[in-house]
């Protein structure tokens, strides 16, 4: 006979039903139900599945790539781009141009790092490095699309966002001189479980069986961990979103001169 979850049953069911609605409200525009009693620490915990957010985006551009390519590959990689910024709504764009300007203007002033990386405004590196950005995707995208790989990008994303799991948990984060309270990276960092991170891991390995190719992922969420133990010195939350979008180009860009290759 079955039974009704009893309530620490049932809260502990609506707390991962949330999380993982909160996790694609905060990185996606996708339509969501509405989440009831709202707080930073949810968001901090929903962050657990935000491979998962990833995966679903990777199945949306997958499918998207494939009805373009009846058309033409750069139909189909035009398109996936366009949706790709439009869904995600540039939040880690956002990230990475902010990261350059700083790392731009602490190259000549090493103290104004910090004040720079949270300016709203866009300078000139950040828009240089959006375009490279933008365009580096939408290539390869064509590329990728040309060769029937478009699959490839499921994993791909759920590997970028997996990276923000393991920098915040792994790293210290960057604060400015006498700053107080939490950043996102902290908070992330905070409520991230270990033994979660290790499970997602062995998870999103498998695939690599399948398709030795999607082994750029990995290493490119290693290099960005690489980058930010030993040129920055730690994580924000700008860092985190930065590292997404690295991760995704320069492993779709590796994905795709192998494939080439024939490897």
């Amino acid at each position: 006979m079955a039974r009704w979850p009893d309530g620490a049953q049932r809260m502990k069911m609506d707390r991962h039903y949330s999380g993982a609605i909160l996790a694609f409200q905060f990185l996606t525009r996708l339509p969501m139900p509405r989440t009831e009693h709202f707080s930073s620490t949810d968001l901090s915990r929903s962050s657990l599945y935000f491979p998962l957010v990833g995966l679903v985006l990777g199945v949306m551009l997958a499918v998207i790539l494939m009805l373009g390519a009846g058309l033409d590959p750069w139909a189909g990689a035009v398109l996936a781009l366009l949706f790709w910024v439009w869904v995600t709504g540039g939040l880690h764009l956002d990230g990475l141009g902010d990261l350059v300007d700083a790392l731009g203007a602490a190259h000549g002033d090493p103290t104004r790092f910090h004040a720079v990386l949270k300016d709203p405004h866009v300078g000139s590196f950040a828009a240089i490095a959006l375009a490279m950005q933008l365009m580096t995707k939408l290539v390869f995208l064509m590329l990728l699309t040309r060769e029937g790989g478009g699959w490839l990008l499921v994993p791909l994303l759920a590997w970028a966002r997996f990276g923000p799991l393991l920098w915040s948990a792994t790293l210290p984060v960057l604060r400015p001189p006498g700053a107080e309270g939490a950043g996102m990276g902290e908070r992330f960092g905070w409520e991230i479980d270990k033994l979660a991170i290790i499970v997602m891991a062995i998870l999103l390995v498998l695939p690599v069986i399948v398709a030795p190719v999607l082994l750029a992922a990995p290493l490119a969420c290693g290099a960005w961990w690489l980058f930010l133990k030993y040129r920055l010195g730690g994580q924000t939350g700008d860092c985190l979103g930065a590292g997404v979008e690295m991760v995704e180009s320069s492993a779709l860009a590796v994905m795709v001169l192998l494939i080439l290759m024939g490897v």
